[in-house]
């Protein structure tokens, strides 16, 4: 079904283009929509008249931003574990409650014993609050499966979210995220047996858009990930990479070296990575939740992304062990409260730099040619989408070519 043109009248675009007005603003705007993209947009005295005759749709004055990207999730899951949550709070550590069979495997063992309709529905009532504060595309990750059933199964249902609701979803698969209790002690043989093989029966099976790990002490090497990222590069799938959580091993360096799209977490990340993921264009995903809920206290190298010119994106990584994280909108809060990014930041954050941190080119700004996927908002200033704590001012979501 193609969506009607139409013409977004009395508002203010905040485009997150680059020009020289910070938000790449435009007050008193108007935006054309055609075919689902946007046809023109601009100062509204200044409309060309090829466009006047569409159908109007006044805004009354409102603010008008790209929608909103979560770029990293972990929406597909079953259970919870706020039982950990009680244990950290009690002096335990992330890894001493993942080395106890905690974290990771304990979600696994909840995830593999639901069928894909119950998985399902408690994905969509993560996804209805993500889509209620503006968020017209997420990214979803596999990874509490560890077995080829259970990993497809996720993708599954990660793909059937796009089918039930009006929003873009992007998968990843993320075998290489812990070793199964069935293969403890046996890294690589998991990797090579299990994991390997199931990425190749999910892209198979047209599930992936993209290959993910978890580079750390307590999860897998980087020689291990390298393997995984050598069958995505045969593959022809981009990759990226939980890199440098909780401490350095190179991941986000070697995760540059394959084209990364994005290094996540990174606040181990030293000077030499970062100049990596700038050689590679790869995009740093900052994950305040996961800072916040583990109680952490090295922050991520801000100063040094900026000084080389990295991207910058922030999601909520929702998920039921390190961030239970369900705003996309306090996300942005956080990063600005937490590592003092600036409320633009956190908003290209969350539009331009999360679309670039999925390779989506035609997403994440207002412009010409771009998906008209937007979020209308109840604001005098951009600046209020991160000020605000517990308050959600959308107006408005509109989903270009989605019905």
């Amino acid at each position: 079904m193609t969506a009607m043109p139409q013409l977004l009248t009395d508002l203010h675009a905040v485009t997150m283009a680059n020009n020289d007005a910070p938000y790449g603003m435009i007050r008193d705007a108007a935006i054309a929509v055609q075919d689902g993209r946007v046809a023109w947009v601009g100062p509204q005295a200044d409309m060309p008249t090829e466009y006047t005759g569409l159908d109007r749709r006044s805004l009354g004055g409102r603010v008008v931003t790209p929608g909103l990207i979560d770029c990293h999730t972990h929406i597909v899951h079953g259970g919870d574990r706020a039982v950990e949550f009680e244990m950290r709070l009690n002096g335990a550590s992330y890894e001493e409650v993942a080395r106890a069979g905690g974290g990771i495997v304990s979600t696994v063992k909840a995830t593999r014993a639901a069928s894909e309709e119950e998985l399902l529905q408690t994905a969509l009532r993560r996804v209805d609050v993500l889509i209620a504060e503006g968020v017209t595309t997420i990214e979803i990750k596999s990874g509490y499966g560890l077995d080829t059933e259970t990993e497809l199964r996720m993708l599954r249902v990660a793909r059937a979210i796009a089918d039930e609701r009006p929003i873009r979803v992007r998968t990843t698969f993320l075998g290489a995220h812990a070793t199964p209790e069935e293969y403890a002690g046996r890294d690589d043989a998991y990797i090579d047996e299990l994991c390997i093989p199931t990425l190749r029966a999910a892209h198979t099976d047209g599930l992936v858009d993209a290959v993910d790990g978890f580079c750390e002490g307590i999860a897998f090497q980087p020689d291990q990930i390298a393997r995984v990222f050598d069958v995505a590069r045969e593959l022809g799938l981009p990759v990226k990479l939980h890199a440098e959580q909780l401490s350095n091993l190179g991941g986000a360096k070697l995760a540059a070296s394959y084209g990364a799209l994005s290094a996540d977490h990174i606040e181990y990340l030293d000077e030499d990575g970062v100049r990596a993921m700038a050689d590679a264009g790869t995009v740093g995903v900052i994950l305040p939740g996961a800072f916040y809920t583990l109680r952490e206290t090295q922050q991520p190298p801000l100063d040094l992304l900026r000084k080389h010119g990295v991207p910058v994106a922030l999601a909520t990584d929702l998920n039921p062990g390190t961030s239970p994280l369900n705003s996309i909108l306090l996300t942005m809060n956080m990063g600005c409260t937490l590592f003092r990014m600036t409320p633009e930041e956190a908003l290209r954050g969350v539009t331009q730099h999360a679309a670039t941190a999925l390779g989506l080119t035609d997403l994440g700004t207002i412009a010409p040619g771009q998906l008209a996927d937007l979020a209308v908002w109840d604001i005098a200033e951009p600046a209020e989408l991160s000020y605000r704590i517990g308050f959600n001012p959308l107006h408005l979501r509109i989903t270009g070519d989605l019905t």
